[in-house]
């Protein structure tokens, strides 16, 4: 077995008449795909609508009840993992990186949606009974689509999935209060990438300021304002996270994960790593490689 975290690409999957894109009721899909129950990766985007069933699930280390009228969405790189107390039913969705890309002018579209942001709290919606029909209708008109004899047509299957997500998306507050001022929401966003591209190097929020021609205080003020927390906790959040998806391999050494991270030292990662955490590396890497050994040998 091995010692990490698998990662699948939308490949591994049976496609929906387009490699780029899977579409399926959700008790045949987690049936045929039993593996993808315990701790996993994937390399494109992911949704899911429960109509039935009960348990719980991770994303990213936070644990999250599976009930009906629940939908979550996950962008690549995420870990995930399902554990189901009774039979689950209803809807899921896996897409590539690039399969909306030739189909929209702005590249940056599914941006603008908060549930794609990577941030666990925004990607979980629990959906009004008026919502969780008109969703269960897309569903059901794009897998028709899809067992129809003849060619998909994409361009309607996109379609469907764009008003998917616009109907969702009316249901998200924070999705609100984004829209609700282009400018901050744009430095926002510009905020975060940055922190994707640079976490392991720039730690201080005064550093993306002067990325953003800000200052530290405007920068504070905008995660603050629409986020809750400041900036560097937002940086400090990535770096953790980070840690943990490294921490689940178990070919990597602590003091690999260290140097990967770029902290001066060993030392200073773990006690960075337990203040924020109250636990130390190992310990984590215990709890949580111990559970996912556990579940794949059952």
């Amino acid at each position: 077995m091995k010692s990490g975290i698998p990662i699948y690409e939308i490949n591994n999957l049976k496609a929906y008449k387009n490699d780029d894109i899977l579409v399926s009721r959700f008790r045949h899909y987690a049936k045929e795909h039993q593996h993808l129950h315990t701790a996993h990766r994937h390399t494109f985007y992911h949704l899911v609508f429960f109509t039935d069933g009960s348990g719980k699930q991770q994303i990213d280390f936070n644990t999250y009840d599976v009930k009906p009228g629940l939908i979550y969405f996950m962008i690549p790189g995420q870990v995930h993992s399902w554990d189901f107390e009774t039979e689950p039913e209803g809807f899921i969705i896996n897409f590539s990186t690039n399969y909306l890309s030739s189909f929209l002018l702005n590249q940056d579209y599914l941006a603008k949606f908060s549930f794609f942001s990577g941030k666990t709290n925004q990607q979980v919606i629990e959906l009004p009974i008026e919502t969780q029909q008109k969703i269960t209708a897309i569903f059901e008109d794009i897998l028709r689509e899809g067992h129809t004899e003849l060619t998909a047509e994409d361009d309607l299957v996109k379609t469907l999935l764009l008003r998917l997500f616009i109907e969702v998306s009316r249901n998200s507050s924070s999705n609100q209060n984004l829209t609700n001022n282009l400018y901050n929401h744009t430095l926002l966003k510009s905020f975060q990438n940055l922190i994707e591209q640079n976490f392991t190097n720039l730690r201080l929020p005064k550093q993306y300021a002067a990325l953003l021609y800000i200052t530290p205080n405007h920068l504070n003020a905008l995660c603050n304002d629409f986020l809750g927390i400041s900036a560097g906790t937002l940086i400090r959040q990535r770096v953790i996270l980070e840690a943990k998806r490294l921490l689940i391999n178990l070919d990597l050494m602590v003091s690999e994960i260290a140097d990967k991270l770029n902290f001066d030292d060993q030392s200073y990662f773990i006690k960075f790593f337990k203040k924020y955490e109250g636990i130390t590396p190992e310990k984590f890497r215990k709890l949580n490689t111990n559970n996912h050994v556990n579940n794949t040998r059952k």
